[in-house]
């Protein structure tokens, strides 16, 4: 079955994609990029002030349905600010699945704080919110309205549910954990712009909800990201802080905090402007794409295409592919034969806890995140695909 298995797959993606070569995700600019672009240059204002800027937060907010949004200049420095100010700080310990991209637990470590890697579930690729509780039942204690990790003697402070490849976390249970443990939520919505959960824009349902417009995400500022909240005050001081905590002035310089140079260039902001215009079309032809996909390799045995968990809405940023436990051999097979024949394709990233960083941080069992690891498979996602 092993080279059958290869063989079928990389067939299975021939007949989506044709004989071209592919990459993994690649940007389209298919309306006013141009248009805002030069604006913005013949404006001279390209840098952190300017009315793109402005445009961009205001229409991220009115898309996803938070109140305010604050554009920075990547997915990491929004999730290091949302968990800065929701008082993570020196020593304590962060809930994170250990399947994610590393700026996860990067910018955990940014707050001098300990990522604690949790497990995830197979059928939304996030955190399980049942073997979390019980978890943080055995290893927790309350002490004056904190949750305490029992052996570390930290404060557990917040949690941070990772919207894998774009596909909604079980918010429902996450949320009511938080609520039982004392948790604050930061939602890592990196990779998710057009995911709902139960009809509500994912990113919004926590303290925080962060977003990336990296150049392989659905929508791309070139280097790019943003913090969404529903609390006034906290919008204007995350603001403040990816300002270099500058108090406003003419002319003086003055700064009342220590400070991050995190704003979003104007410059950037215009693309965004562009591609946001665009956003619906692009979802509808990656959710065109799943279907082009599904019908291919609903007729494989021996491995899934990964379809939206029940009550979702996923922007499949990603397509994705599962093998069955039992061809997991198969997974650096598929991916040599897929990548020589120039079709990109990846691996999921290492789990967290097996990077040389955070060999020592505290972790679960992590059953699922393991076996996952060793059996999931990206496929091109571009969402010009959907199209052909």
């Amino acid at each position: 079955m092993s080279n059958e298995l290869v063989l079928q797959t990389l067939d299975s993606l021939r007949r989506v994609l044709g004989t071209s070569p592919q990459q993994l995700h690649e940007p389209t600019f298919e309306g006013n990029e141009w248009v805002y672009l030069k604006d913005c240059l013949d404006s001279s204002y390209v840098s952190y002030v300017g009315k793109y800027v402005d445009k961009f937060e205001k229409d991220l907010a009115t898309y996803t349905g938070a109140k305010y949004a604050v554009a920075v200049v990547n997915g990491t420095a929004a999730l290091h600010i949302a968990l800065k100010l929701s008082q993570v700080s020196q020593d304590d310990e962060v809930l994170i699945p250990a399947l994610t991209f590393v700026a996860t637990a990067n910018a955990v470590a940014y707050c001098n704080a300990v990522p604690h890697f949790v497990e995830i579930e197979e059928k939304t690729l996030g955190i399980d919110a049942n073997k979390l509780r019980q978890y943080l039942a055995d290893i927790t204690e309350q002490k004056s309205g904190q949750c305490v990790n029992k052996k570390t003697g930290r404060i557990v402070r917040a949690l941070v549910p990772m919207h894998t490849f774009g596909h909604p976390s079980d918010l429902e249970g996450l949320i009511s954990v938080c609520q039982e443990f004392n948790l604050n939520i930061v939602e890592d919505a990196a990779e998710a712009i057009g995911s709902y959960y139960k009809g509500q824009h994912v990113g919004t349902f926590g303290l925080f909800g962060t977003l990336s417009f990296n150049g392989n995400k659905t929508i791309t500022t070139g280097g790019g990201g943003a913090i969404l909240t529903n609390n006034e005050n906290l919008a204007k001081k995350a603001k403040h802080l990816t300002t270099t905590a500058k108090i406003s002035h003419k002319w003086q310089f003055r700064h009342d905090d220590i400070g991050f140079n995190y704003r979003m260039p104007n410059i950037n902001a215009a693309l965004g402007c562009a591609q946001l215009e665009l956003l619906d079309s692009k979802l509808i032809s990656k959710r065109n794409l799943f279907h082009l996909y599904s019908d291919v390799f609903d007729q494989v045995s021996g491995i899934k295409l990964f379809q939206e968990p029940e009550n979702c809405k996923s922007n499949y940023w990603l397509q994705t592919l599962i093998l069955e436990e039992n061809e997991s051999e198969n997974l650096q097979k598929i991916l040599e034969s897929t990548n020589e024949s120039q079709i990109m394709t990846r691996p999921s990233w290492t789990l967290l806890n097996e990077l040389k960083p955070f060999l020592d941080c505290p972790s679960m069992d992590l059953v699922v995140a393991k076996s996952l690891s060793s059996r999931i498979i990206n496929i091109p996602s571009s969402s010009n695909l959907g199209n052909i």
